[in-house]
């Protein structure tokens, strides 16, 4: 035996210090091995909608509601059903409605108890017991593992199950003993959660969306455009603050900094009101409604035109400050004929809708003038120093990547950069090119340094580069020939407003490109699947989200309420159990309150996608492969048990 092989079974034995410890360990291991896989939910493009993010996290993407409907199948109504999903969904608020109309409620608790025990029994059935039991409320761990788990020594199973649910109604219990029961329901359900990229920006609630999925029991986050954006805001990359500032203006969302991270903009406020007093704004609509002549919307106007020239001005001093980006086009506000009131793009000019720029110097354009730089730094140590956004950036960071391959499955937000004709597109980061997984490997380790890097230079590059993820057309998670947020705002010629998408989004139905992009992730294109966010399908207009023959699935399908117009539904997830792939169109989500009181769910149409001959296995999945590793670890041990080499522990 090599000395390193004994050094390593001999540290082994400290956990598994006897023959019998470790073959039953193996034994263990083996038996989960057979078990179905656990399901997989995906969602991306969440984009701030904590109502209907939290309510398909509550029913799995519907998984809840096939539990009862594989429970109960034609013995309970519909109507019942959806009661119960409801019930599940929000226990407390649920019991707090049937209270106000029901005469009973002991026999509503007896009734129900065993109806949930029912879904739970189900829902806990493709798990090991000691899984489950870690899952377990601790309140009322051994009494629902008792309910839970067949009693095969127990002569009378029903006088049993009847005397512990008639001591649980007895000593007033009931009602927390149906949240418990309900919420672990939710637990088992889903055995892992992805999140496929933007979280943040456009909706209301982004920063609830993390409070929850950092109490989440299993999820890995794929970062998209907009969460890397935060990420350079908290890192305190300046043009990244500008753009998170404007983004929340924009979409009628300052409360998210004010109220969720408690980000002071007063001084921005004070200073938008005197610079462009008496300047309408109308370029600067914000995407909300509103009584446009409220005082709120005048002054909110006002900070999105004034964050939004900031933001030009510290975007060209990032261009300048590093020329490898090559984004020397993207630099504007030095093309402006100040005293013509136009601008000159590609040849071509144009008249600004917009001609007020009272704080810009026509000399030094790019120059923060003493008030907007002493604003830019508040702001920077704001969001620097915020310890409520510092911990959601840590979440990210080390729940998330620029990609994850997982059980055959490369999951990513955006696009991988390519060549007109197909080929891996070598980019240039810092003076050296990178393409496929190296380049993906090398933008994360930048972001990473951003944040943790000791020496200056190389924290400020990884801080720079976060800007960049964020808008550069070679970034995997943006994609586009340029984001022209100038245009939009200061042009009325439409084609100055275009975003071309790179080559990947007219050749990713190519079987052959497709493959290649798999293999260079390390997988089999004959069973793999890209899960891809980032541009939303749209639905209405005949788009499928299944493409190239069910190898790619794009399941960004409009979550955010600003792209439902255009996609005609309300997003997709995806749902991988054993038994194969399904994709989930769902509906808009009226409200919560809505989903209690009118018993609504998210109505969903469902696309299966993939099916399996055999039952999916944890044998056949990533985890069954590391078990299977242990598992001859622990083989090896005893071996070397038997042979003598290692003395056991008694």
């Amino acid at each position: 035996m090599k000395e390193l092989e004994k050094r390593y079974l001999e540290r082994l034995s400290d956990l598994y210090p006897t023959i019998a410890a470790a073959s039953t360990e193996i034994i263990n291991l083996q038996s989960i091995l057979n078990l179905p896989k656990g399901t997989e939910n995906f969602l991306t493009d969440v984009h701030g909608e904590y109502e209907a993010f939290s309510h398909v996290l509550k029913n799995g993407s519907g998984s809840v509601r096939r539990k009862i409907e594989d429970v109960f199948g034609n013995r309970m109504s519909s109507r019942d059903k959806r009661s119960l999903a409801t019930l599940i969904y929000y226990p407390r608020e649920k019991i707090d409605i049937v209270r106000q109309t029901e005469a009973n409620m002991e026999d509503w608790y007896k009734v129900h108890l065993y109806l949930l025990i029912e879904v739970g029994k189900r829902a806990a059935s493709k798990y090991t017991r000691s899984k489950v039991r870690k899952a377990l409320p601790k309140d009322f761990a051994y009494v629902i593992e008792e309910l839970i788990t067949e009693k095969a020594e127990v002569s009378d199973k029903e006088s049993y199950y009847n005397e512990i649910i008639s001591t649980i109604i007895r000593i007033g219990r009931a009602e927390e003993f149906i949240c418990a029961i309900s919420e672990l329901i939710q637990r088992l359900v889903v055995d892992h959660l992805h999140i496929v990229g933007d979280i943040y920006d456009r909706g209301p609630g982004p920063h609830f969306i993390m409070d929850e999925l950092m109490t989440y029991h299993s999820v890995d986050i794929q970062w998209g455009n907009h969460d890397v954006l935060w990420m350079g805001a908290a890192a305190g990359q300046k043009g990244c603050i500008a753009n998170v500032i404007r983004i929340c203006a924009r979409y009628g969302n300052l409360d998210i900094l004010e109220d969720g991270y408690g980000i002071n903009l007063l001084p921005l406020a004070a200073f938008a009101m005197r610079a462009y007093k008496d300047d309408p704004c109308t370029c600067f609509r914000l995407k909300v409604s509103g009584r446009t002549d409220s005082e709120e919307m005048q002054m909110n106007l006002r900070i999105h035109k004034a964050i939004s020239v900031i933001q030009f001005k510290v975007e060209g001093q990032i261009i300048r400050r590093q020329p490898s980006f090559h984004m020397e086009n993207r630099a504007l506000l030095h093309k402006i004929n100040y005293e013509k009131g136009t601008i000159v793009l590609d040849g071509e000019e144009y008249k600004l809708l917009d001609t007020n720029f009272p704080t810009v110097d026509p000399e030094d354009p790019y120059a923060l003038n003493p008030e907007e730089k002493e604003i830019m730094d508040r702001l920077e140590k704001a969001f620097v120093n915020c310890e409520k956004l510092r911990s959601h950036m840590r979440f990210l960071l080390t729940k998330g990547g620029l990609y994850k391959v997982y059980n055959d499955n490369l999951l990513y937000h955006g696009s991988v950069p390519l060549t007109s004709d197909g080929e891996l597109k070598e980019v240039e980061i810092y003076g050296r090119g990178y393409k496929g997984r190296e380049l993906y490997d090398e933008l994360e380790t930048y972001v990473r340094k951003g944040f943790f890097a000791l020496d200056e230079k190389e924290k400020q590059d990884g801080k720079d580069i976060m800007w960049y993820i964020w808008l550069h057309p070679d970034s995997p998670l943006f994609g586009k020939n340029k984001m022209a947020t100038f245009e939009r705002y200061f042009l009325a010629e439409k084609e100055t407003h275009i975003e071309e998408k790179n080559a990947y989004y007219r050749l990713i139905e190519d079987e052959q490109v497709v493959d290649e992009i798999l293999k260079e992730f390390g997988l089999d294109p004959q069973h793999a699947h890209i899960v891809n966010g980032h541009v939303p399908v749209k639905r209405k207009d005949g788009e499928n989200p299944v493409k190239c023959g069910g190898k790619v699935l794009v399941i960004d399908g409009g979550f955010s309420r600003a792209y439902q117009k255009e996609t005609g539904i309300a997003g997709y997830t995806l749902i991988y159990n054993s038994y194969g792939m399904r994709l989930v169109a769902l509906e808009p989500f009226e409200s919560t309150e809505a989903a209690i009181k009118k018993e609504m769910d998210i109505h969903s149409e469902t696309t299966i996608v993939t099916t399996v001959k055999d039952r999916c296995l944890v044998g056949d999945t990533d985890t069954g492969r590391d078990l299977r590793e242990q598992i001859a670890d622990l083989e090896q041990l005893l071996e070397a048990y038997r042979n003598g080499e290692i003395t056991e522990k008694i």
